[in-house]
């Protein structure tokens, strides 16, 4: 005798719970995040962060709100020129090197591109910044 069955699975959509990090308190943007700032719980989101060491250091982009999810797209690293501040434009072609000063004319992060107004001609060049907060003018 012979017993054939079979067994029926019904496979329904499960949410899929991770650790999401969330800020404690209102962060306004332009601002640092720090450890204090944040705390990790269980949730879903999206584009969420979940390792709030991914988060230190950074600057929010946008304001951040408590228990809300942080978004990757949300933070950004901290800027090193502000618009209008004094910066130093360098020009570097093999063995020449000129610099002058200049007037930010936008802000940004290390490796950003940023309007900058060379202070002697009034000319309005293109550069990116340096870690140093120098912007390479090409």
């Amino acid at each position: 005798m012979r017993v054939v069955g079979f067994i029926s699975l019904w496979l329904l959509p499960v949410a899929a719970f991770a650790d999401i990090v969330v800020p404690t308190r209102t962060i306004r943007a332009k601002e640092i995040i720090e450890s204090a700032d944040l705390q990790v719980k269980s949730g879903e989101a999206p584009g969420a962060v979940n390792d709030p060491a991914d988060l230190i250091g950074k600057e929010a982009k946008t304001a951040l709100y408590p228990g809300r999810p942080i978004l990757k797209a949300s933070v950004g690293p901290p800027a090193l020129v502000d618009r209008n501040d004094l910066v130093t434009l360098v020009f570097v072609k093999g063995g020449l090197s000129i610099a002058v000063e200049g007037r930010a004319l936008g802000r940004g992060a290390a490796g950003d591109r940023i309007r900058v107004m060379n202070l002697s001609s009034r000319a309005t060049v293109t550069g990116k910044i340096r870690p140093d907060g120098q912007i390479e003018v090409f």
